[in-house]
């Protein structure tokens, strides 16, 4: 299955992501979320929140690692993706995401910048 990733902002943290394209990360599920260490280290932004849309994509500051929100999360209190605390905002999915639904515990995701 392929997505399509578009880094949406000028943010100091989607910088710092497309600066260590490409990237081949193992990311594990919780709730209908996947995350993992990108190996970037970068501080809280201004624009960090937690609540969350279905398909964007975030950068945890905590854990130095990459989320894909497709759905609820174990912390959500309602039908919006919630982190477990404030994310910066890096990008969405451009595709349905809701084949990763119906994929397990550990996916393989490959990054790359693409010129359109």
């Amino acid at each position: 299955m392929l997505y399509n990733i578009t880094l949406l902002n000028d943010s100091p943290s989607a910088q710092a992501l497309v600066k260590q394209l490409p990237l081949t990360i193992v990311m594990n599920r919780r709730g209908e979320e996947y995350y993992r260490n990108c190996g970037v280290d970068l501080p809280l932004s201004s624009d960090s929140r937690d609540i969350l849309k279905v398909v964007e994509l975030a950068y945890w500051h905590q854990g130095n690692a990459l989320y894909i929100f497709f759905g609820t999360t174990p912390t959500s209190k309602r039908d919006a993706p919630r982190a477990a605390s404030e994310v910066n905002p890096v990008g969405r999915l451009l595709d349905d995401p809701s084949g990763l639904k119906n994929l397990g515990s550990n996916i393989t995701v490959q990054i790359e910048l693409v010129s359109i």
